[in-house]
């Protein structure tokens, strides 16, 4: 899809903005600390780890010239060796010039041989890449990376994802406004991203179906389950010749989208999560939509996310009913979507799930028994059963889910979305809340832009689910 990608979170791109951009209009530098990661496709993934603000007192600044000294050079390659990081420069242009200019060009290939040149021996070759990068007024980036021959590869794509989701695209003029939603220009963008739906039942079929029908140009599926004669009032496609045969359920998603939208290329993958190769393939993936009803599959989700920097967008449906005298009765219908940005409150911090709760669902996986004990005795969350979804709800859900991307990648609300990285809805009721990240409390976390390093997701029992 893609071989060379910059990826920056929305906390860390807006102070590198307001850095190299002090008002004086003089150009500023930055060097940004990048964690690699190298695709299933081959593309390569730079992703903004920290930052080195240039103190502006130390550097000689011009409206189109700027000399800074090398010990923030050194102090950058010393945190790029403890991890293996790349290294990326970057620069002001306040004159809005949005172009590499001459002067850009001759210091790089004066700084870059010495940026792979001081790096340890261990550190080199065809895997290794470094950077440079030019931000404008108003935030806008264009990026390169070099090769081990010093070689210089424009950069594809660089994205920021934050409140707003915002693509910047190295073929494009980075002066040109974000498409409008719903738009031509918005389809054409899409075919150039790639989505993950992980979970591909009763919300993760619809999600898949609109992401389909929308433009993507790839979708990732993950799912182990195949199709039964339950699934058919809830599963987009599902016929009931697949549950005879027991299909797949990403597989059979692979053959419609193939009569619908030939252009996309959709990547099944028949296994849980919790698999390296599925971790690994998920990784490729721009955007991913969490769609489980399992504690395990939302915390994997929620964990990479978090190391590959991709946006999350998980839904959730629940129809919990109560007994009173008069016999079982719906006590309210409840959905919920959950954006989480790279660096903002996770799953876990919001009460998605728990410590608690994944407990639960691995005692209960690994000793039914001791489940149904404990349960009985008192001291097992979530246990209460929900009656079964329906496809109605579902379909509110998972367009929620899909709506809240495109309001975030093409905005359109006019209060801005700060204030929707939750939303829920209880059809019970006729009521509809939304939340911002501050209503959730958030916690440095040491897997956040780590990419794929061992051990993967922070989590060395993953490393034997091969």
């Amino acid at each position: 899809m893609r071989e060379r990608t910059l990826v920056i979170p929305g906390a860390e791109h807006r102070r590198l903005e307001h850095h190299l951009f002090p008002g004086d209009g003089k150009e500023a530098a930055a060097i940004l600390i990048c964690a690699r990661t190298i695709g299933t496709d081959g593309g390569v993934k730079l992703l903004a780890r920290d930052s080195i603000p240039i103190p502006y007192s130390e550097c000689k600044r011009e409206r189109n010239r700027l000399f800074w000294p090398g010990q923030y050079l050194d102090k950058a390659l010393e945190q790029a060796d403890a991890n293996d990081r790349s290294i990326v420069l970057m620069h002001s242009h306040p004159g809005g010039y949005d172009r590499f200019s001459e002067l850009d060009d001759a210091s790089d290939r004066e700084v870059i041989p010495s940026v792979f040149l001081a790096r340890r021996s261990i550190f080199t070759g065809a895997a290794t890449w470094h950077g440079s990068a030019i931000m404008l007024p108003g935030g806008a980036i264009r990026a390169r990376f070099y090769d081990h021959h010093y070689n210089a590869h424009a950069a594809e794509l660089v994205a920021v994802y934050g409140d707003d989701i915002r693509f910047f695209w190295g073929d494009s003029a980075l002066a040109d406004p974000r498409p409008m939603a719903f738009s031509d220009r918005m389809t054409a963008e899409l075919t150039k991203l790639c989505a993950a739906v992980v979970g591909f039942s009763g919300t993760g079929s619809i999600v898949g179906e609109q992401l389909l029908r929308m433009g993507f140009g790839q979708i990732i599926v993950v799912d182990d389950d195949h199709i039964e004669h339950k699934n058919l009032n809830r599963i987009l496609n599902s016929t009931h010749a697949a549950a005879e045969s027991k299909e797949l359920k990403v597989n059979r998603f692979k053959e419609v989208a193939a009569l619908i939208r030939p252009h996309t290329q959709v990547k099944e993958i028949p296994h849980q999560l919790g698999r390296v190769a599925s971790i690994r393939a998920v990784a490729d993936a721009d955007v991913i939509f969490c769609c489980v009803d399992s504690e395990e599959g939302r915390h994997l989700c929620d964990r990479l996310a978090a190391a590959m920097l991709q946006p999350l967008f998980d839904v959730g449906v629940s129809i919990p009913v109560r007994t009173p005298a008069r016999g079982m009765v719906i006590a309210n219908i409840c959905g919920r979507m959950d954006y989480v940005q790279p660096g903002g409150p996770t799953l876990l911090e919001r009460g998605v799930y728990s410590p608690a709760s994944l407990e639960a669902e691995a005692l209960k996986k690994a000793d039914p028994f001791a489940y149904a004990d404990r349960v009985r005795e008192g001291y097992m969350p979530g246990s209460q059963q929900e009656a079964p979804s329906v496809i109605s709800v579902n379909m509110r859900a998972a367009s929620m889910a899909v709506q809240e991307f495109v309001a975030r990648a093409y905005p359109y609300r006019l209060d801005g979305n700060e204030t929707f990285s939750r939303i829920e809805f209880d059809l019970a009721t006729g009521e509809e809340t939304h939340c911002g990240d501050d209503a959730f409390l958030c916690e440095d976390m040491d897997w956040l832009s780590t990419g794929l390093e061992h051990p993967l997701l922070g989590l060395p029992a993953l490393e034997d689910q091969r």
